[in-house]
């Protein structure tokens, strides 16, 4: 493994913006300094004052593989997500095979080992017949476990509570939870369904998968966390009125905390005329005034992680009618220069970003030697430039296996010049270095 230096860099880390010179040896970090001009490496990149951030840790991803080739794969989102600045992804149970088993789980990680770009990790799936093996398993070999609390389909739905008081009382690590409530879906879904049959339009989606129905799930998830202990992560919050849930003080204080996602901060319920179905996703994109408490919650401690639920469809499968289009959208090529328009716009400032994307993922999952810009700490780093005019989405090719984006319309005012991933060159000049392999994710738990 090669060394690298980055000289004349902006360094964002840990509250603070420092210029200098950054030497990696060996994978990891081994000097950080104003100046480092009595060193050498193989390899030497000039920032020329350009921002250097940790590599963004994506704790919510489904990159499909085994069981879906023809929306996406490990080889080919992580390509994707290299190319957006994202250096570790972990990586959702609900595949085909769902994970969970210990089988699954070691079938996941063998694929990602031959054919991943990036770090990985991946969640532990929960269904009704599984609860002893989630309750045996070793915290250090899963990312977090996943329970869909509702609006899932087949055996990884878990909403009866004599299942759900079990889990919460005996889950060892980490709990993600997805929080709609079924019924409530249901039951607005039958009164669109009688108004327009099967053509039910792209706008209604977030009032069939509505506020109340995502408030009446979150409520009962962190009711139980509050009963049992448990260590409880909600997933993708979508509303305003969510946020009372949770508290406003620092990740190291709580047991219950929060992930907004990067499609519910830059789009809302006036984007589903343009877009359609590529939209659609679940929980829904709600109101602006619910994509704005989102993002003034940022400044806070109520929300605590970014995410990104890249959630791959086909374009074909995207294009069908409402009951039959799924819900996801490929988000990990253009989720860091996304939420930069954030900062630009004054919603953020970048130390703060950088703490949700990196610092806080890593604190919260406990991961080892990641997340922050520091000696002795692998090198999982991201040079990006503030561009003069905007860029087009589109003026980059597609990594992703389902070859669209959401964001087709939009520009961005920063862009992704060179990622690194544990040492190693991933992406550099518009280029994927497809040499770089990425490593597990280790838990100090």
């Amino acid at each position: 493994m090669g060394s690298l230096l980055i000289r004349n860099a902006r360094m964002i880390n840990e509250g603070q913006v420092r210029e200098g010179d950054l030497l990696v040896r060996q994978g990891r970090i081994e000097r950080i300094a104003g100046s480092l001009e009595d060193c050498s490496a193989s390899r030497e990149i000039d920032a020329a004052g350009r921002y250097l951030l940790p590599g963004m840790i994506d704790d919510q991803v489904h990159f499909r593989e085994p069981g879906y080739p023809q929306k996406g794969t490990i080889a080919s989102e992580s390509r994707a997500a290299v190319a957006g600045g994202i250096t570790s992804f972990m990586d959702m149970p609900n595949t085909r095979p769902a994970t969970l088993t210990l089988e699954a789980l070691a079938e996941k990680k063998r694929r990602a080992a031959a054919h991943s770009m990036a770090n990985y990790a991946f969640h532990f799936g929960v269904s009704r017949d599984n609860l002893d093996t989630v309750a045996a398993l070793d915290p250090r070999e899963v990312a977090a476990v996943k329970v869909f609390m509702g609006a899932s389909t087949g055996d990884m739905l878990v909403d009866d509570l004599p299942t759900l008081e079990r889990l919460f009382a005996s889950v060892p690590t980490l709990l993600l939870s997805h929080c709609e409530d079924t019924p409530r879906i249901e039951t607005n879904l039958a009164r669109w369904r009688q108004r327009f049959g099967d053509r039910i339009p792209a706008a209604a989606h977030p009032r069939i998968r509505d506020a109340e129905a995502c408030y009446r799930s979150t409520a009962l998830a962190v009711e139980l966390a509050q009963r049992h202990g448990t260590l409880l992560h909600v997933l993708h919050l979508s509303t305003a009125r969510e946020l009372a849930l949770f508290e406003d003080k620092p990740l190291c204080q709580k047991r219950i905390t929060a992930e907004v996602c990067v499609h519910h901060l830059l789009f809302d319920d006036g984007d589903y005329a343009r877009l359609g179905h590529l939209l659609k996703c679940n929980p829904a994109v709600k109101s602006r005034e619910d994509r704005d408490a989102l993002r003034r919650a940022l400044a806070g401690n109520r929300l605590d992680v970014i995410g990104t639920d890249h959630a791959p469809h086909t374009w074909a499968e995207k294009q069908q009618a409402y009951p039959q289009a799924p819900a996801g959208l490929p988000l990990v090529q253009h989720a860091l220069p996304a939420l930069l328009e954030l900062v630009r716009e004054g919603w953020l400032s970048l130390p703060t970003l950088v703490a949700k994307t990196s610092h806080r993922v890593a604190e919260l999952f406990a991961i080892a030697d990641r997340g922050f810009l520091r000696e002795g700490y692998w090198a999982d780093l991201v040079l990006v430039s503030e561009l003069e005019r905007p860029e087009a989405a589109s003026a980059m090719p597609l990594l992703s296996r389902c070859n669209w984006t959401p964001f087709r319309h939009r520009a961005f005012h920063h862009r992704v010049d060179t990622t690194v991933v544990s040492g190693q060159l991933a992406w550099h000049a518009g280029r994927l270095c497809e040499d770089c392999q990425g490593l597990p994710l280790r838990f100090s738990r």
